[in-house]
């Protein structure tokens, strides 16, 4: 199955993410498909930017976002 997830990047106690669309059987920070945009947590308030056109072609084909993924998705407009 292939998910939308976070990929974690950055310093010790400073991460930032990277949203990316990955093979479920693929660890967290390996090998993935296509990278969609990024999360930056440690803002106030939080920071995050996608990739609209990428994002809904591969909710169309079917990827699946994990829980954290699918409540961005939700604030920015982009899923139900």
């Amino acid at each position: 199955m292939v998910k939308m997830r976070l990929r974690r990047m950055g310093k010790k106690k400073a991460p930032i993410y990277r949203i990316v669309v990955a093979d479920s059987r693929s660890p967290r920070d390996g090998r993935f498909i296509e990278e969609i945009g990024w999360y930056d947590p440690t803002q106030e308030p939080s920071a995050y930017k996608f990739d609209e056109e990428a994002t809904k072609k591969w909710i169309a084909n079917g990827a699946q976002p994990t829980a954290e993924v699918a409540k961005l998705l939700k604030i920015a407009g982009l899923a139900k």
